[in-house]
């Protein structure tokens, strides 16, 4: 497999960063910074900034930050896909979810919008056979809370600590799905770390 778009979903604007439904957009930011690649640039055709680096082949790979709202996140990526040609098996998608614990992490290539409304606008627009890499942020503290206003809400001193621990585990996902494809990465980091000790789990 050879992929060609890997999109991190999030909304724009200072009032958004640091947010749990921004964990997308941290993600593919700090990607982008270990790859060396090159200046987010805004477009205003797609709405949303992207940017590209380079495979181990010498293929390029577009990174993408679309700045529709995350209600309205299919919109853009649908639009890049189809400017650049791009089947929806080329593409990843970063994206908070909340049926995983805070900082966890999960490769998975079908499945419903799981409650996601940026995903549940991505799967209206494009067929779902792309690869999906989930970063938990766990579930609301109670019930009775909105779920919007728990996505848009920043994280805890406790629960960023702990997405930026692990920020390296997803780098390495991502190089591993371009390395290897979604078949063999899934394998290896969807898999229970041995006596829960992630840290001596293998990617």
């Amino acid at each position: 497999m050879s992929y060609r778009l890997i999109v991190g979903l999030g909304n724009p604007g200072k009032d958004y960063e640091a947010t749990r439904h921004n964990v997308g957009f941290q993600v593919v930011d700090a990607f982008a910074t270990r790859c060396g690649a090159g200046e987010w640039k805004p477009n205003r055709n797609f709405r949303g900034d992207l940017s590209e680096i380079l495979d181990s082949d010498g293929g390029k790979i577009h990174l993408l930050k679309p700045t529709t709202f995350m209600n309205d996140s299919g919109s853009c990526i649908q639009k890049v896909c189809s400017y650049y040609k791009i089947p929806p098996e080329d593409l990843i998608i970063v994206y908070d979810e909340i049926n995983l614990p805070v900082a966890e992490v999960k490769i998975s290539v079908k499945g419903s919008a799981g409650g996601h409304n940026g995903m549940d606008d991505i799967l209206k627009r494009i067929h779902p056979s792309f690869t999906r890499l989930r970063i938990g942020i766990g579930q609301k503290p109670h019930k009775e809370m909105d779920l919007a206003d728990f996505v848009l809400g920043k994280f805890s001193v406790e629960d960023q600590n702990s997405i930026n621990a692990s920020m390296d585990r997803y780098l390495e996902c991502l190089e591993r799905l371009i390395k290897d494809g979604a078949e063999k990465a899934m394998m290896h980091i969807n898999r229970k770390p041995k006596n829960n000790d992630r840290d001596q789990s293998q990617l």
